[in-house]
């Protein structure tokens, strides 16, 4: 159990917490959220006794083993699979041990050292580092090559792997999934479902949040408020909770205002005068009900570009990549007006060649690219914050771009970023990483894009910047193309999804949870290992290989069924015993009387199957429809936008329909859950 009683944190002159008091029970799955510059990492400071509590004190149980992301890495010559080997300091101690005993030590002492060694698992360990590795996006062949040789987000890689590798009973990650992409941030959420530890995450990642915590530690007005549920829960909790505190402040706010109303008018008059008084005394003693405070955010909006061409940008037999040595091949995509394109797929597949490809920045080895007529891009990429200027203020910037622009123009454009007063003048080096990234999605959207091509521009962004970004892109009306591992802004955003992979980009026919099912079935077809008597498939060749990918990837991937259910489940399981004695049958069985049966049992079989296959299409269908709307209005409860006064009714009417949808949600899946059923009855029984 982590126990703070009356914490009080304080950097500089900035005080974070103050009078924090709460318990974390043993095995807690906290997602830790706050604005940027709240506190989160300093918390994670203190609790590593890096920082002292200016008052206060923070209690867990001693001896406990706590695991960290380093946040550099040297660049050392060791091999990536030993570096993160080196997370497990029981392992090196067990290896030196054995290295001592078998220098000075007897028989005895080296048996005794090699069996400390298996309690352990020490023999597992490059198999348990392999996975990690490989679980973070590490190709095989990378897993022996040196440290240095990787670049600054893979080296991030390594030290999250270090971190896994340790046996501790305390895991802190602050912002794990920055340097991931989709299918890494999807395998971390199954491994951090089986940590048997105490979990806490930093995170700006609604979805990541939802699948691996099951409590929120908010940072609100300098202490911290613990949620027992995960982040959805926790929204729509604080969202009512806000609605309250608003109603309360205003409903006595009138009263306020009508008693100093009757002191004024009567405090004078003789026969009113112990009346006033009365109400005087009533009003001092009122406690005041704080209004329920939104912190300030951005909030911008694209500015109107007028229509776009249509198609904006066609590429046609496209060969892509850098030096003589393509990375895409063969690529065939046209964009037109309007068009809202997510692109997924592995880190290093060449999604960031595609979109610097579509911007111009990047010449075709092959093919053609053509641009509609008055064509307008607006290219967001992480390399862009190293071009801003370090000496300069955001106001500097804008008046490059546009030196005949009116000043005041140009700073009421800033405020809308948070760049107002003086920090329109504030030098770009003195900033933090997501007020650069501000800057140059204000410089962006100056310029009156009609195509946007986004390059991961959530990265370093706190949550209530992701969303005015999510709102603002909902209301663009030019092309999208997104490339983000933020599932939530994808989902808002994207109506198309295009995998890169294997050097091809293809469309992808289903959603992101479709993606994450084919994400998961992957790893897990990789990962199992043949039996002594499996058949062993010949080595494919990569135009194979590839070919194979691009049908799997444009198949709809739908939600397991029973007759498609991993041999692990119950279910599966009796089919499979089910099957056997099928097969059992009919070796007694005539030939001739199989041969006649079977196309009228899978006639009447296929006949039972269509309307119960059919309902569980429509029911998808209109969940699919209800989740978006519930991330809509999530992100409008989350933007703060709804909680002044002139908002009440409608703050009132969205809430009943989130109640209402939510209500619906539940009741469809309990249609899904019962129509599943009824499918494995009729598979049973055909069996």
């Amino acid at each position: 159990m982590i126990t703070f009683r009356s914490l009080r944190l304080v950097r500089g002159t900035k005080v974070l917490l103050d009078g924090a008091s709460l318990m974390l029970p043993p095995r807690a799955r906290a997602g830790i959220i706050g604005p940027n510059g709240s506190g989160k990492s300093s918390l994670f400071a203190a609790l590593r006794g890096e920082l002292l509590p200016d008052r206060g004190d923070i209690e867990m149980p001693a001896g406990w083993v706590m695991a960290h992301v380093a946040q550099e890495t040297p660049a050392v010559d060791r091999t990536a699979i030993d570096y993160v080997m080196d997370g497990d300091p029981a392992l090196r101690a067990a290896e030196a041990a054995i290295a001592q005993s078998e220098a000075t030590g007897s028989g005895e002492e080296i048996a005794l050292a090699h069996e400390a060694f298996g309690q352990i698992d020490g023999y597992t360990a490059p198999a348990r580092a392999g996975a990690l590795l490989a679980g973070l996006g590490f190709a095989s062949v990378e897993h022996t090559r040196s440290v240095r040789e990787f670049s600054g987000g893979w080296r991030m890689r390594l030290n999250l792997a270090q971190a896994l590798m340790c046996r501790s009973d305390l895991l802190l990650l602050d912002e794990p999934t920055n340097h991931l992409d989709i299918d890494a941030i999807v395998w971390l959420e199954q491994w951090l479902s089986n940590y048997p530890g105490t979990l806490l995450v930093i995170s700006h990642d609604r979805e990541f949040l939802d699948g691996v915590a099951s409590s929120v530690l908010a940072f609100e007005n300098a202490t911290l408020m613990l949620h027992t549920g995960d982040f959805s829960s926790y929204e729509r909790a604080r969202a009512e909770r806000m609605a309250r505190e608003q109603s309360l402040a205003m409903r006595q706010q009138r009263e306020v205002d009508h008693l100093k109303s009757f002191i004024e008018r009567f405090r004078a008059k003789a026969t009113k005068a112990r009346q006033a008084q009365s109400r005087m005394k009533a009003l001092a003693r009122m406690e005041l009900i704080v209004p329920a405070h939104v912190a300030d955010a951005v909030r911008f909006e694209f500015r109107d570009a007028g229509a776009g061409p249509d198609p904006a940008l066609t590429l046609e037999g496209i060969s892509a990549g850098y030096g003589s040595t393509p990375i895409l091949r063969g690529v065939d995509l046209t964009i037109t007006a309007g068009a809202r394109i997510g692109l997924i797929g592995a880190n290093g597949a060449g999604k960031t060649t595609l979109i610097k490809l579509l911007a111009g920045l990047l010449e075709p080895i092959a093919g053609e690219r053509r641009e509609g007529r008055n064509l307008a891009i607006g290219y967001f990429a992480q390399h862009q914050l190293e071009q801003l200027r370090p000496d300069d203020g955001p106001l500097t910037h804008l008046l490059r771009l546009s030196p005949k622009a009116r000043e005041q123009d140009l700073r009421d454009h800033l405020g809308q970023f948070g760049f107002s007063g003086e920090a329109a003048f504030q030098p770009v080096g003195t900033m933090s990483g997501g007020e650069q990234s501000r800057l140059v999605l204000c410089m962006l959207i100056w310029q009156r894009p009609n195509m946007l091509l986004l390059d991961e521009p959530t990265n370093h962004l706190d949550m209530d910047t992701r969303e005015t970004l999510t709102m603002a892109l909902q209301g663009f009306e030019g092309a999208v193309v997104l490339v983000s591992h933020d599932r939530h802004l994808l989902r808002t955003t994207a109506d198309e999804l295009l995998v890169v992979a294997d050097g091809a980009v293809h469309r992808f026919d289903g959603d992101l949870d479709d993606y994450r099912v084919s994400v998961v079935k992957g790893r897990s077809a990789a990962a199992a290992p043949a039996g002594p008597g499996a058949r062993q498939d010949k080595p494919r060749t990569d135009e194979n290989a590839s070919a194979q990918q691009r049908g799997k990837g444009s198949r709809p991937v739908a939600a397991p069924s029973p007759s498609s259910s991993s041999s692990s489940s119950p279910s599966s399981l009796s089919r499979s015993g089910a099957a056997s004695a099928s097969t059992l049958a009919s070796v007694a069985t005539p030939a001739s009387a199989r041969t006649s049966a079977a196309p009228r049992q899978a006639k009447q079989g296929n006949r039972a199957r269509k309307p119960i296959v059919d309902r569980i299409a429509r029911i998808e269908s209109r969940l699919s429809t209800l989740n978006h709307e519930r991330s809509v209005v999530d992100a409008l409860l989350a933007s703060g936008q709804l909680y002044s006064a002139e908002y009440r009714d409608k703050l009132n009417d969205t809430l009943a329909d989130a109640a209402r949808t939510v209500q619906a949600i539940e009741q469809l899946e309990s249609e899904w859950l019962e129509c599943q059923q009824a499918l494995e009855e009729l598979s049973t029984g055909e069996a």
